[in-house]
């Protein structure tokens, strides 16, 4: 196999498309690492970049209709960031419309260079990268696309393109799949289908007795499985062995999981039923089969309290936890099949992303509840809206906390510090982002960065350690590169523990000392972005009106604080903030385990989890009239 990479439009123009996804600073650096692993293998590169001629006005129709001049030889707009420039010898293909093989030029460069397979990365996933990948599949290429170095600024449009090019073009791997010096084996990247037709045929096969059943046989069961999830002495210990989260945050899970099912128990045990003589009534029925889609941060409480309203309700559940909590999934799932959980009302296949995608799309589910990141989102809406089929997700958040003057400045640093940086941050209701009055940012920042040095990071197993590690290298190394492009971006920033004299606990693990990142600008990378580390970016507001323009200037809504003591500010703040969970003098991390949850926004898709949410997502009415 000779392969040959081509870098598909990686211009500064393009780059700077609002709301591209990846952001720019991201697709860049992982289209760069891809750059690099093939120099070093002496595999051959080709640029490929529309140009355009203002002397020779030859733009596509509807930038001219749009008056859109971009891309226009010889200015910076054209040229791709440093990391990304040509070295001599690399060809550069230029082109007008969106296929990189439209002027012929391409043809002949592949001719010469005797490729087979092209690897493609670069924006428009949806547009250029697409039709790109479409021309080469028809010249007779095979076409691999670096699934996490391609970028677009329309989600849901790439999306549909990554199935629609996966089914039929393209295999989709992850830039790092090419970083070695050989060529992958050809077999290595054949499409495989991931198989769940097993688990989703056993759930339709059981979902037609357990709707039947009682809801106080549904009962017994949750608080049987709580019951023996809080007698698995060892199920704490095996979170933080497998995840990094710290001893003490996983006891705390292990209690609320259980707390969480008996909540839900008895919801349901208390739900009245229909008087016997009404001339209609309203029931609600079981959606039938449910596929859970969960992260790996929470691996027991959240996969517990959407598989506890799945069934409490009378669905079944076919359930893809996260594969780095692989092996506490199946001890979970143990405990409920020891609780007398018939069989077949829990399924679990393992996988990654193609897994899950095979799950939604399975014609035997008839749900989805998913909880994980704005890209997992965009797939599960462009795979529910085709099918059809209701969607409850759960997408992270961009979390602030605005921290007035008047505000008990010591207690809020304690608790935002705590609310961003246990767990090393990874948690979707970590606090993201503090929004200071510019009077006290100053002495709140000092008092920030002391509150913060006083939490404990190390061993995940000690029992006094808050932070703890990320839950993997490759966490530790994204969450690095962020920073890393926000001090090469001139952004100041504070690094709590080694101002402090301590040490990172072991630069061969995957810890990540706590940061502050100041950053006034809303259209910084590090503000829109959610790191999901531990990482907290600290922005100045002259009056009220900014901070909460600044609160509310991302694309996530989920959870947002106020520290002040003003009743007048706290009815703005409860007026104003665009997110689904607000708090008044506390921090925006965690919930209660019995009141709705979910985000506004790009957090959040259909109905809030918990509490009386979870009949909204989890049944359908029928008016029956009689």
């Amino acid at each position: 196999m000779n392969a040959l990479l081509i870098l598909v439009d990686l211009q500064r123009d393009y780059l700077a498309a609002p709301g591209l996804q990846p952001p720019a600073g991201a697709v860049t650096e992982r289209a760069a690492r891809l750059l690099d692993a093939f120099r070093a293998a002496g595999r051959p590169v080709v640029h490929a970049w529309t140009t355009v001629d203002r002397a020779d006005d030859r733009r596509m129709p509807h930038w001219k209709r749009l008056g859109k001049w971009q891309c226009v030889e010889g200015t910076e707009g054209h040229r791709p960031p440093p990391e990304l420039q040509p070295l001599d010898g690399e060809p550069v293909v230029h082109k007008r419309f969106f296929s990189a093989f439209g002027t012929g030029e391409l043809d002949r460069v592949l001719k010469q260079l005797g490729a087979d397979t092209l690897v493609l990365a670069g924006v428009h996933l949806h547009a250029c990268v697409r039709a790109t990948a479409l021309d080469a599949y028809e010249r007779g290429y095979r076409v691999c696309i670096a699934e996490d170095a391609v970028a677009s600024d329309d989600p849901i449009h790439a999306a549909i393109t990554r199935r629609y090019l996966g089914d039929r073009a393209a295999e989709f791997r992850p830039a790092e799949f090419w970083s070695g010096p050989c060529d992958p084996d050809p077999s290595d990247i054949s499409r495989i289908q991931p198989a769940v037709g097993g688990a989703t045929a056993s759930a339709r096969t059981a979902a037609r007795d357990w709707e039947g059943t009682s809801p106080e046989a549904r009962v017994r069961l949750l608080e049987e499985w709580a019951c023996r999830i809080e007698e698995d002495a060892g199920m704490a210990g095996a979170i933080t062995a497998e995840t990094g989260k710290p001893i003490r945050h996983a006891r705390g899970e292990v209690a609320a999981t259980a707390a969480q099912l008996r909540a839900i128990a008895r919801r349901i045990a208390s739900e009245p039923a229909p008087p016997d003589e009404a001339t209609a009534l309203v029931r609600h029925r079981a959606l039938g089969v449910v596929a859970v889609i969960t992260p790996w941060n929470n691996p027991i409480y959240i996969p517990a309290g959407k598989i506890g309203a799945t069934l409490a309700h009378g669905n079944v559940a076919v359930w893809k936890p996260a594969p780095a909590a692989s092996s506490v999934a199946r001890r979970l799932a143990g405990h409920l099949r020891a609780a007398g959980a018939p069989e077949g009302v829990l399924g679990i296949v393992t996988g990654d992303r193609a897994t899950a995608l095979a799950l939604m799309s399975d014609p035997a589910v008839d749900a989805v509840t998913l909880t994980g990141s704005s890209a997992a989102g965009h797939d599960a809406q462009e795979i529910c809206a085709r099918r059809n089929i209701p969607l409850q997700a759960e997408l992270g958040g961009n979390n602030a906390a605005i921290v007035w003057s008047d505000a008990d400045l010591p207690a809020a640093a304690a608790a935002i510090a705590e609310g961003a940086f246990a767990m090393a941050g990874q948690r979707c209701t970590a606090n993201r982002r503090v929004v200071v009055h510019a009077a006290s940012l100053d002495a709140f920042l000092e008092l920030l960065v002391e509150a913060t040095a006083r939490l404990k990071n190390g061993d995940p197993m000690d029992p006094g350690v808050t932070i703890g590690p990320l839950v993997s290298r490759a966490s530790r190394d994204r969450v690095d590169a962020c920073v890393a492009r926000a001090r090469a971006r001139g952004l100041r920033i504070r690094v709590p523990h080694a101002e402090a004299g301590e040490a990172s606990p072991s630069a061969g693990a995957a810890y990540h000392d706590p940061t502050l990142i100041l950053a006034d600008d809303p259209r910084d990378e590090c503000v829109r972005e959610e790191t999901f580390g531990p990482v907290l970016v600290v922005q100045r507001a002259a009056d009220w009106d900014e901070a909460i323009a600044l609160c509310n200037g991302v694309e996530q809504g989920l959870a947002a604080a106020l520290f002040s003591r003003s009743a007048d500010l706290q009815r703005a703040f409860l007026a104003g903030a665009r997110a689904g969970i607000l708090k008044l003098n506390i921090s925006t991390a965690g919930a209660d385990i019995d009141l709705p949850f979910g985000g506004w926004k790009s957090s959040g898709i259909g109905p809030a989890e918990h509490g009386a949410s979870d009949r909204e997502f989890h049944t359908r009415t029928q008016t029956v009239y009689r």
